[in-house]
């Protein structure tokens, strides 16, 4: 049956039954299809560029009147997106500490705050791990990690230093606001893909195969575009805030689906140099002094 995904989870003294649906489309639209009232649905992360079709498809909506409104910020003048050359693939061992490399010469181009968000424990740990023996990168920072402290003093913290560098998985990606200086650079190691080992990501995708349809196209990858862009939404919170999301996967560059994700952050220019990355702060550090 492809009603849903059945399974167990097993506790000391319990044990409960599970049924996760795989498409619950169609018992949504009995519900939104009312001609008596009227129904709104809004966020930043509904869309992938201008196409509703994901989040329309999974809620059974048709017929639905979908729009798109720019950012009330200067987004285009604010915000730069840096794609670091050379970096090896996210598959490979050596990836967490290039990234970090990568990052470490920012620090000396701003005065902000940094926030390095990955997409798995293990590379969480490895880059605490890359911090300690490399303490002198971090130019006398404080260095705040996830599961240190719980997630609200982790951000206090965060604010009052002005300057820190956090290293943070699924919980920083969304629901969190520092507005100001105190972040100027969010860093994501790897595009959010799910991982497709995950006993429902794979019922999903089998349900959608046996549909007809194409899993990749219309779950894995607009789910991972939605994820990357809750990510990139810490940055910019406030109308004079400024500063770089560093993206950190190289099939980015280097697979035909790269540009999806790049599109969703538009209209942010794009760069594979740190000299605009430079460049962008030297020119956003001098007229916040003017100011």
């Amino acid at each position: 049956s492809w009603d849903g995904l059945r399974w167990l989870e097993i506790n000391p003294r319990s044990l409960r039954l599970h049924l996760t649906p795989l498409d619950v489309s169609g018992k949504l639209n009995s519900m939104i299809d009312n001609p008596r009232q009227a129904w709104v649905f809004t966020s930043a992360t509904l869309a992938v560029g201008d196409d509703f079709s994901h989040f329309m498809s999974r809620m059974g909506l048709s017929g639905t009147t979908a729009l798109t409104f720019p950012s009330p910020y200067d987004v285009a003048a604010n915000g730069l997106v840096y794609l670091p050359p050379d970096l090896p693939e996210p598959a490979n061992p050596l990836h967490t500490g290039a990234v970090m490399e990568s990052l470490a010469p920012m620090l000396k181009m701003t005065t902000g705050g940094m926030f390095c968000l990955f997409t798995s424990h293990r590379a969480l740990n490895n880059a605490s791990q890359w911090c300690k023996t490399n303490k002198k990168a971090l130019l006398g920072r404080k260095l705040l990690v996830q599961g240190s402290m719980p997630r609200d003093e982790l951000l206090r913290r965060f604010r009052e230093s002005g300057n820190a560098v956090l290293l943070g998985t699924g919980s920083f990606w969304e629901g969190v606001d520092v507005r100001g200086q105190a972040l100027s650079v969010v860093a994501i190691d790897k595009l959010p893909f799910g991982s497709p080992a995950d006993p429902l990501m794979m019922a999903r995708l089998e349900y959608i195969r046996r549909e007809g349809g194409n899993g990749f196209a219309q779950h894995q990858l607009p789910q991972a575009v939605l994820a990357m862009k809750q990510g990139a939404g810490r940055l910019l919170r406030d109308p004079s805030d400024y500063g770089v999301i560093v993206l950190c996967d190289p099939r980015i560059a280097t697979k035909s689906y790269g540009s999806t994700f790049l599109q969703s952050l538009d209209p942010m220019p794009v760069t594979r140099s740190i000299d605009d990355v430079s460049a962008f702060f030297a020119r956003h550090n001098s007229a916040q002094a003017i100011a």
